[in-house]
């Protein structure tokens, strides 16, 4: 997970209606995350040749207020997964923002890359990690990043979709080194492309566990 805090207004024209963004320290952030789906399955039932695969998603952070509770979500600004049915099930499903590219990875105990490319750059993170895993701390930003447990799609008739995802709280390692590289317009447009260039505020390796994705439903709106 690499995290660049940026301007808000660069966001907020992606706020799904319903929601609001979502700061800690005062700041927004976007996160760039690459990871291993392993023994996925859908309505519980496993898809061969679609069990283990890799993804890359560029995501921020919101929020909603429900029934006198505050829903933390995130929003995904695109995902790259290598399935083209994996794509295509969650554009029809969420109306999520997928593309099917060729993707690769390296994982070691220590050090974890992975890559990705479309005819117009290739992309690379690349995180080395420290030893020590950890939950992240109450009130931190380790816990603000990993901590959201609902997610959030505009759609296309201006509504908006709201799903939640359960997983435990996730062990975390802080990042030796972590780097981003290719030049990312075509995949991220021109604003998070240069987002992407700079060094990240932090990056950390979370260790995953099982997880859930519940079903989507649109969220009651009232002007």
């Amino acid at each position: 997970m690499l995290n660049y805090a940026v301007d808000a207004d660069l966001l907020r024209p992606l706020v799904p209606r319903g929601t609001e963004l979502d700061f800690f320290g005062g700041r927004a952030y976007v996160s760039l995350v690459a990871f291993r789906f392993l023994n996925a399955k859908v309505m519980g039932l496993p898809i061969p040749g679609h069990r283990d695969f890799d993804e890359a998603n560029l995501r921020f952070y919101v929020r909603r207020a429900s029934r006198n509770q505050i829903r933390r979500g995130v929003v995904f600004i695109r995902e790259v997964v290598p399935r083209h049915a994996i794509a295509a099930v969650a554009r029809w499903a969420y109306n999520e923002n997928y593309v099917a590219l060729p993707m690769w990875h390296d994982i070691s105990p220590s050090r974890v890359t992975y890559g990705w490319e479309n005819r117009a750059c290739r992309c690379e993170v690349d995180l080395q990690a420290s030893e020590t895993a950890v939950h992240a701390a109450e009130g931190s930003e380790q816990q603000f990043i990993c901590e959201h447990y609902w997610g959030y799609s505009a759609q296309r008739d201006g509504s908006s979709m709201e799903y939640e995802v359960t997983h435990e709280p996730w062990l975390v390692r802080e990042a030796v080194s972590a780097r981003f590289e290719g030049e990312a317009s075509s995949l991220y447009g021109p604003d998070f492309a240069r987002v992407l260039q700079r060094r990240p505020e932090s990056a950390f390796l979370a260790e995953g566990s099982p997880i859930q994705v519940g079903h989507g439903r649109r969220i009651p709106w009232h002007n």
